[in-house]
């Protein structure tokens, strides 16, 4: 059975639920996407017990709907902001600093469907880094 992550577990100010605001283009992203797993830009590394990914996103930029199902964490390189939507329908804003590390830990079943836009000036830089079961 899958089930979202707890939603208390995601990072920043909760901004608006139940899809409010959300376009059509939006919400067909998420649909069409639901089982993408491709969560980075590109893949630096892959090992039999890792992936690494690179996140480079200009302003205005935006990564896609992805679900994530392995035990991960990120660390931002640069500072920044972003617009994260979950497919619970909830937005959120995020502040990084570069050096910023998150960890996620996910039960069997349990995934993350988000995705990712640069809402800030500067470029929005992160590394990945997948524990591949």
């Amino acid at each position: 059975m899958q089930q979202r992550v707890d939603p208390t577990r995601l990072a920043g100010e909760l901004t608006a639920t139940n899809f409010d605001g959300w376009t059509e283009a939006l919400r067909a992203d998420f649909a069409n996407h639901a089982n993408n797993d491709v969560v980075g830009s590109v893949v630096l590394s892959e090992t039999e017990r890792v992936r690494v990914w690179s996140i480079r996103l200009a302003p205005g930029e935006r990564l896609g709907a992805h679900r994530h199902t392995l035990d991960y964490f990120f660390t931002a390189l640069t500072d920044g902001e972003s617009v994260q939507h979950s497919d619970d329908g909830s937005t959120r804003h995020v502040s990084y600093r570069a050096g910023d590390t998150r960890h996620f830990d996910f039960a069997p079943g349990e995934y993350l469907l988000h995705d990712l836009e640069n809402v800030g000036a500067e470029p929005l830089g992160f590394v990945t880094v997948e524990h591949v079961r």
